[in-house]
């Protein structure tokens, strides 16, 4: 039997919430599901990352970080260990922590556990609101004072801050169709080995 997990993702302190609604194979491991993660939210995958769930600690191993002592005994590899070996049942929820010098938090909620779907339809993205910000714009509080500096022309750091965002940059769009466009494309690098 093919299960999969619902999963609603929000952007802690985000406000209006900045939210995304995927499914997901329930084979995935940790490292697939940042991945669907970063493509959903529409983050740039730049950063270290970290799931917290259940008193674990998630993650990418980083050797680096291994030989100076920063809690190697503390944190799973998140390339082997298994969504349905730590999601349980619907109401779940977990952190994940994305940029460790920003901080990124998002609150994920278990919505539905879905029986006998098809394993190569997914990640998909069913659903989200409003842009997520630039990587490294400095934190949510950064990132809403950017956001009143582009309101107003007449402001010191107007141009800089457009500049940087880009003239395009609208906070409350969300391509969904765009969005799964990049999914698929992860799907198909996935597909093989699930």
């Amino acid at each position: 039997m093919n299960e999969a997990f619902q999963l609603k993702i929000y952007l802690a302190h985000s406000d209006p919430m900045i939210w995304r609604e995927v499914i997901v194979n329930s084979n995935f491991t940790f490292f697939e599901l940042h991945h669907t993660f970063q493509l959903a939210l529409g983050w740039g995958n730049s950063h270290l990352f970290e799931f917290n769930l259940d008193g674990y600690r998630i993650g990418e191993i980083d050797n680096d970080f291994l030989d100076e002592g920063f809690g190697e005994d503390q944190l799973v590899d998140s390339r082997t260990s298994n969504l349905k070996d730590m999601i349980t049942a619907p109401g779940d929820s977990f952190k994940y922590i994305y940029d460790f010098g920003d901080y990124w938090v998002h609150i994920v909620f278990v919505e539905k556990i879905l029986s006998d779907y098809p394993k190569i339809s997914y990640p998909v993205c069913i659903g989200g609101k409003m842009r997520c910000p630039p990587d490294d714009c400095g934190g949510i509080h950064s990132y809403y004072n950017y956001l009143e500096i582009i309101k107003d022309k007449n402001h010191e750091e107007y141009k800089e801050v457009k500049t940087w965002l880009g003239k395009s940059f609208d906070p409350n769009s969300f391509d969904l169709v765009k969005t799964n466009k990049k999914l698929i494309n992860f799907r198909k690098r996935i597909s093989k080995f699930l």
